[in-house]
């Protein structure tokens, strides 16, 4: 059986003209633009404390982080924009693309899962630079981390919590995990007259 391939209805280059003219936040899947709405204040939260720890490690050591706005190109002209990345290459100020991808973070909603796990995780191997992908949970303090020593093996997934600290040799920083939480409101189980959660 056969099937026609899908034709972009816009190139990379057309996307920045236009996303730069609407003024909204949209990705690109290589055809069409794609919204991106807004979150939880979890979200936010989680997100700052992000920035705020790679901006304290990273000074100084000619790594950088950027995001929310800093371009990833990742499959074909698809471009992602992911909660946070790092990078060790110059970055020109008028450039829409950030160049030499070392780390990537995306902070979870109740509605991005299946992008950030199985989309974005196909697409993010597919940049050779990318050594770590960082998947941060919104409901409650967890990591899930995927790890590579080069462009041509395959990931290697391992959970944080609360205790743990997450460590990135390739940028020389260490975060410990309930930092990136910090101030942030999460559901806890309602407890019964046992002491014990509630089913």
């Amino acid at each position: 059986m056969s099937t026609a391939l899908r034709k972009p209805r816009m190139t990379r280059e057309q996307f920045f003209a236009w996303a730069q003219a609407d003024g909204g936040r949209w990705e690109f899947d290589g055809f069409d633009p794609v919204a991106m709405t807004g979150s939880t204040v979890n979200h936010s939260r989680i997100s700052g404390n992000l920035h705020a720890a790679l901006r304290s490690r990273l000074r100084g050591s000619g790594c950088r982080s950027l995001g929310p706005d800093a371009g990833l190109a990742t499959i074909g002209d698809t471009v992602r924009y992911p909660d946070a990345l790092v990078t060790c290459s110059e970055v020109p100020g008028d450039a829409y693309i950030v160049p030499g991808v070392v780390v990537v973070f995306e902070v979870l909603s109740p509605t991005s899962g299946r992008i950030d796990r199985i989309v974005k995780l196909r697409e993010y191997r597919a940049v050779p630079s990318i050594r770590r992908y960082v998947i941060l949970e919104h409901a409650s303090i967890g990591l899930i981390v995927l790890t590579r020593a080069s462009a041509n093996e395959d990931w290697t997934a391992t959970a944080l919590t609360a205790e743990d600290t997450l460590r990135m040799p390739e940028i020389a920083a260490e975060i410990p995990v309930a930092e990136f939480y910090e101030g942030v409101e999460l559901a806890t189980p309602a407890d019964d007259d046992t002491g014990k959660p509630s089913a």
